[in-house]
């Protein structure tokens, strides 16, 4: 039997380690930028359950012998006649950490409700030494994605400069690669606006904390994903129909391009944005695990995906077509060279790695979800950069020759169409870039 307190007194140790676990987790959920975060669960059933311990407490009978309701911070102790102990499981929150449920026990004295026996930090305990390598882990992963947006925003403008720069490689295939480019950008500068906002401090409530500039942030981060997402399947739209068109005419198929990549984005992120504030207006608008209106974006990223993974094997479908090999070993090894480095070209620029989660619920795998997506995926624009720009060979030639001095006044203003083509069986010439 622990020391007793007053009637109403509860007792101070509990308090502090319900105030130590609900501000610890918030911690570990700062890094984990765009999923689910359990610990506000946690955090959200513990008020719940103290509302209702209060509740209940002032619409029962006086308790004049023995010891009243009363919540401590973590439970919620029943009435109890003098002489009695009560023994309650620890919160669900501590099944995270331990596969054993302990219990606490608490005896109703003359003097009132006695101290939990075993302690808190005991009965319910938390492996700090755990929760500092998650700590330390989830540090490392944000420190690897902003290294890795960092590096893609300045690959990506210098990208971007060069096709713009260049008056030879303006064509529609060109356009649609700065506008891809663009969304990278953007959705780096997202990344980097919701960090600032909503984990400025250490010390700051994340499942409570609320402003209209970290709404606004969050809206951003979401607007920025599904343009990216838009802008992939834009590639591989166009791209397939250079590949099953024998004389594409691709202007006006990229101001729609332009249109649906951009407007359709605004067009969910504003319908999620108007029911947020009409319906769900609550914290920072980023703890959407069970909010149906989470699909308002959810629902076309995974439809990209799915649209984008179908493209992606119908050109793989038609270059093994369009690439048939001739007679000979040598020239068949050539040509399925040929074939596998164009799909592993197709598949940063596509997003097809995205596919691997795109099915399974947020919270699915985050110990390989979390490197992938957030570690490997901010330098998905530096990669797309480096393949796209840098690497291409219409870049290189266009740069050698800015670069040995040859008077652009001589050369073409501009070139009009340029088509390279993949012989077939049938002798017939198909195009698979024009710029």
């Amino acid at each position: 039997m622990g020391p007793a307190l007053s009637p109403l007194g509860a007792p101070s140790q509990s308090k502090d380690w319900s105030s130590f676990c609900c501000c610890l987790e918030p911690t570990l959920a700062c890094t984990v930028l765009g999923y689910v975060h359990p610990e506000c669960d946690f955090i959200a059933q513990l008020r719940e359950d103290e509302s209702a311990c209060l509740q209940a407490a002032e619409g029962g009978p006086n308790a004049t012998l023995g010891c009243p309701r009363t919540w401590d911070g973590l439970l919620c102790w029943p009435m109890a006649g003098s002489g009695e102990g009560v023994t309650l499981p620890c919160p669900d929150f501590f099944s995270h950490f331990s596969s054993e449920p302990g219990t606490v026990q608490r005896d109703c004295t003359i003097a009132g409700w006695s101290e939990p026996f075993p302690p808190y930090p005991v009965a319910c305990p938390v492996p700090l030494e755990l929760l500092t390598e998650e700590k330390s882990y989830f540090s490392t992963v944000k420190t690897i994605y902003t290294l890795g947006h960092s590096i893609s925003v300045v690959a990506l403008l210098v990208a971007i400069a060069i096709l713009v720069a260049l008056r030879r490689l303006h064509c529609p295939r060109n356009y649609i690669h700065t506008q891809l480019f663009t969304t990278f950008i953007l959705k780096a500068g997202a990344v980097f606006l919701k960090d600032a906002m909503l984990f400025h401090g250490e010390n700051t409530d994340h499942c409570s904390f609320s402003t209209v500039l970290c709404k606004v942030s969050v809206a951003t981060s979401h607007f920025a994903t599904m343009t990216n997402f838009s802008w992939l399947l834009a590639e591989a739209v166009y791209l397939t129909c250079l590949l099953a068109s024998t004389s594409p005419s691709m202007r006006r198929a990229f101001w729609w391009l332009v249109l649906t990549g951009w407007g359709l984005p605004l067009l969910f992120t504003v319908t999620w944005v108007g029911c947020k504030l009409a319906f769900e207006d609550v914290a920072c608008w980023d703890l959407d695990n069970s909010s149906p209106y989470w699909w308002i974006i959810k629902g076309p990223i995974v439809l990209s995906v799915g649209v984008n993974f179908g493209f992606f094997l119908n050109i793989i479908r038609i270059l093994l077509r369009k690439l048939e090999p001739a007679q000979g070993s040598l020239h068949t090894q050539s040509q399925y060279w040929r074939l596998s480095k164009s799909t592993l070209l197709l598949i940063p620029l596509f997003g097809i790695h995205y596919i691997i989660f795109n099915f399974l619920p947020d919270s699915a795998g985050l110990g390989i979800r979390l490197p992938l997506e957030l570690g490997l995926g901010s330098f998905q624009g530096f990669i797309v950069a480096i393949l796209y720009c840098f690497l291409n060979q219409e870049v290189r030639t266009e740069i050698s020759r800015r670069w040995h001095g040859h008077d652009p006044e001589l050369l073409p203003a501009r070139r009009t169409r340029a088509k390279w083509t993949m012989p077939s069986r049938s002798r017939a010439k198909v195009v698979t870039s024009v710029c």
